[in-house]
């Protein structure tokens, strides 16, 4: 009835698509002449609690590629996933014991030096640790 719907909210829907909601104002509902063929049930309109008119939009997503989109493709490509299941056997369960069980989580030094220093005092324990545990030749 070239009445305006304000602006009400930004939100994806269960499809991961995001939609952009608006609403009529009730009072603009209520008197309106055409509310029987606009709304999907008119009587809202007629009581304090009810809602105007409500619109829905699908936004559409036209950006373009970034690094991340980038990334994803690349991981999830068979060349990345074969270097992907490599890396639990190479360096990050390294990271995750000093970071964890030795409780790296700040250094406590300043300077390049001191900070190169106190890494490396933690590597030499966990590379020791992993010799006393799994270094031993079988018998």
């Amino acid at each position: 009835a070239g009445e305006s719907l304000k602006y009400h909210a930004t939100r994806t829907d269960q499809n991961g698509q995001s939609r952009a909601y608006f609403q009529g104002r009730l009072m603009q509902c209520r008197n309106c002449p055409k509310k029987h063929q606009c709304m999907q049930n008119p009587e809202a309109a007629n009581h304090r609690k009810g809602k105007g008119r409500q619109v829905s939009f699908t936004l559409e997503n036209k950006r373009l590629p970034n690094y991340t989109d980038w990334m994803k493709h690349r991981v999830d490509s068979q060349k990345g996933k074969e270097i992907y299941s490599h890396r639990m056997s190479v360096v990050e369960p390294v990271f995750g014991n000093i970071g964890t069980n030795k409780r790296l989580n700040r250094f406590s030094l300043r300077g390049r030096k001191k900070v190169q220093g106190q890494w490396q005092l933690y590597c030499l324990v966990h590379n020791i640790e992993k010799l006393a545990n799994y270094g031993r030749l079988a018998a």
